[in-house]
């Protein structure tokens, strides 16, 4: 019998196009997948959606390791105790896993590194989640970015790795080696509502690498070369609907690439290719913020720019509640909040529109934002909703730094007809639509609907936000 090696499952939940399962494929020992359910993160923010959508990720996972004729176990517990004990126990030769950004993930490994090779169990680490190493995209002067735009065009000057080939061999258990699992012991795949977790709603997107392939398959197909004007409307069908997917990994990021380039050959006229650039352009800030969090781990913490540690915010508790639940009596505003609520997703310009109208408006601190917005979406990720959130409060990496976006005036360029708003806001169906779009509902019939009057004027906020930024700034200057 060949020796075996264990493959370590994050966020990178396939067994295609997966740089460490070729790596460990290629050494011709049996591979046998883990996932190790680590109670240290499933007690931080997480949202009951997300918890249900890696679930059914791994159930997805399982039956193609089935398929191909090895096997995922399951551990429930502290990696750095149960991922050396379960290599020990199966007398693994190596453990294999991908390199993750985040300080917990990173210092999580060190440790699980540090007790295996005590044990003489060898470690292989890749980078797979990203296209290029964060260490490698840097400036001339070899520091890392805090600026898009120069990132992008590095990022984007550099050739893009190809999917790679996993061969995954035929390597299922010995009856010893089972029986040495009962030291550890494996348990099997639980449910979300076992693991604390209840979301009895459909899933806003499908889980595994079935479902991705088949939303990367009909985005290029059919949305992606009108990207670049489309992603704006939440009314419409204009995204890829991937998000969650490229957070657990359930498709490489060089099979998305790949589509991409192959879409962009495809194109037939210069608004398409513009559609495309677009979001390829996405792909590159998702590296930007994930570069980001690992050059700067204190990002998890606090806001990038040192005026913002002082800042004074307002925090008012009861006008948080009402933005949560989406009663602010701003029609876009709401009904962003209530989507989020219902399906566990949120459009990215209605994301762009609360946080804005959180920071801005109700002069709230952001990172209340993140952390609710951390445990509700399904496609929660540390690195992206921490960078979007800073980017709306002026607190992060940005080089025009104070952007203000008025409710009103994005419902009226973004959901013209008033559609996305009559969805999620069922109470203003019967008003008319140039009414909803400038929040000009009188008192009296926002009472006799039951939808609330404004709990801040726009205008009043926006110059004392502008206020508190410019003396803000001006005591750190």
């Amino acid at each position: 019998m060949s020796d075996l090696v264990l493959f370590w499952h994050r966020r990178d939940l396939r067994i295609v196009d997966s740089i460490g399962l070729a790596q460990a494929s290629n050494t011709n020992a049996r591979v046998i997948g883990v996932f190790c359910f680590d109670r240290a993160m499933l007690s931080l923010d997480v949202a009951p959606a997300r918890v249900t959508y890696l679930v059914g990720c791994l159930s997805a996972l399982a039956d193609d390791y089935r398929q191909a004729g090895s096997e995922l176990l399951f551990l429930d517990g502290d990696p750095i105790e149960k991922i050396p004990q379960l290599a020990k126990a199966l007398a693994a030769k190596s453990v294999y896993w991908h390199c993750d950004v985040e300080p917990y993930a990173k210092t999580r490994d060190e440790r699980v590194s540090g007790v295996l090779q005590a044990q003489n169990i060898a470690v292989h680490n890749n980078w797979d989640q990203l296209l290029h190493d964060p260490t490698t995209i840097t400036t001339g002067n070899n520091q890392p970015y805090s600026v898009y735009t120069p990132f992008w065009r590095n990022w984007n000057s550099r050739s893009k790795p190809a999917p790679v080939d996993v061969k995954l061999p035929q390597s299922p258990l010995t009856p010893a080696e089972r029986q040495a699992l009962t030291q550890v012991p494996t348990i099997d795949l639980p449910t979300a509502r076992a693991l604390g977790f209840t979301w009895e709603q459909p899933l806003a997107q499908i889980p595994g690498t079935s479902a991705a392939t088949t939303a990367l398959a009909t985005f290029c197909h059919r949305s992606i070369s009108d990207y670049d004007e489309q992603r704006n409307y939440p009314a419409a069908a204009g995204t890829s609907g991937m998000s969650a997917a490229l957070k657990f990994g359930t498709i490489g990021i060089r099979t998305v690439w790949a589509a991409t380039t192959t879409a962009m050959k495809e194109a037939r006229s210069d608004e398409a290719r513009a559609g495309i650039t677009t979001w390829q352009q996405e792909i590159a800030w998702r590296e930007f913020y994930q570069q980001a969090m690992y050059h700067f781990p204190s990002l998890a913490q606090g806001p990038y720019r040192d005026p913002f540690k002082q800042f004074p915010w307002k925090n008012d508790e009861h006008q948080f509640q009402a933005w949560c639940e989406g009663k602010t009596g701003y029609p876009i505003v709401d009904a962003a909040m209530r989507q989020l609520n219902q399906t566990g997703w949120m459009h990215n310009r209605c994301r762009m529109i609360v946080a804005s109208f959180l920071t801005k408006d109700l002069i709230i601190n952001w990172q209340w934002g993140e952390r609710y917005f951390m445990a509700r979406l399904i496609d929660g990720d540390l690195s992206s909703n921490n960078g979007g959130w800073q980017w709306s409060a002026s607190s992060g990496m940005d080089p025009k730094p104070l952007r203000i976006f008025n409710p009103y005036t994005q419902a009226q360029k973004f959901d013209r007809d008033g559609d996305y708003i009559r969805e999620w806001v069922p109470e203003l169906k019967p008003i008319a639509t140039k009414l909803i779009l400038s929040g000009d509902i009188q008192p009296l019939t926002r009472h006799q609907i039951g939808y609330p009057l404004p709990i801040v004027d726009h205008n009043v906020q926006q110059r004392l936000f502008k206020e508190l930024y410019a003396s803000v700034k001006g005591a750190a200057g």
